[in-house]
């Protein structure tokens, strides 16, 4: 097959100064990722799936820092917004888990590959229903571009390989290296939220 190249949300220069249509289109990059996962087979399966898992990391850690905390306090109901959404990512963590590392060759993958898709999608589309749909009615255009910031400073920070299940900072001091980039990864988030205030 020859190579593919599959799009990302930036990759137009786009001023990405609506969070929300930045987060939309990180769920068109991720459906691709999937799609090409799916296509490819051997070395490009490989690295398509890597790309895919970066794509979830830096959406997940985003929307952990930027989205959820916004959702949190933006509108009435908010906190059970945000514990509805972490419950299905925490499913799809788990998926996520029992991949990692695992040859994209082996007979198991496909089937988990199609699990965790089901998982992601579904997540993604309670996401734009639910919190995003709020977030628009709630958050000025002022907001909507201080969290694309945060975003973008997400997706040039984030890791390529999150580890799924770890909820705790305790527990993230012990994963040594890639630890140390998610916490990395929320500074720069946190420093860009700063920045555009």
């Amino acid at each position: 097959m020859s190579e593919l190249h599959t799009p990302h949300a930036g990759d137009d220069l786009a001023p990405d100064d609506d969070v929300v249509a930045l987060l939309k289109r990180q769920h068109g990059d991720i459906r691709n990722l999937f799609d090409e996962v799916e296509a490819c087979t051997g070395a490009e399966r490989q690295d398509a799936f890597r790309r895919l898992v970066r794509l979830l990391a830096v959406h997940e850690t985003a929307e952990q820092e930027v989205v959820h905390p916004y959702a949190r306090r933006a509108f009435p109901g908010g906190e059970q917004v945000v514990e509805d959404r972490l419950a299905e990512e925490k499913t799809a963590k788990e998926t996520l888990a029992e991949m990692d590392g695992m040859d994209t060759e082996d007979p198991t993958f496909m089937p988990r590959l199609v699990k965790l898709r089901t998982d992601v999608q579904e997540h993604a589309r309670a996401e734009e229903r639910y919190e995003f749909t709020h977030i628009y009615r709630n958050a000025d255009a002022k907001t909507l571009a201080a969290m694309a910031k945060a975003v973008k400073a997400a997706e040039a920070m984030a890791p390529t390989r999150p580890h799924p299940g770890v909820q705790s900072a305790a527990a993230n001091v012990a994963l040594g290296p890639v630890a140390a980039l998610m916490d990395r990864t929320k500074d720069a988030v946190r420093r860009a939220m700063g920045e555009g205030r």
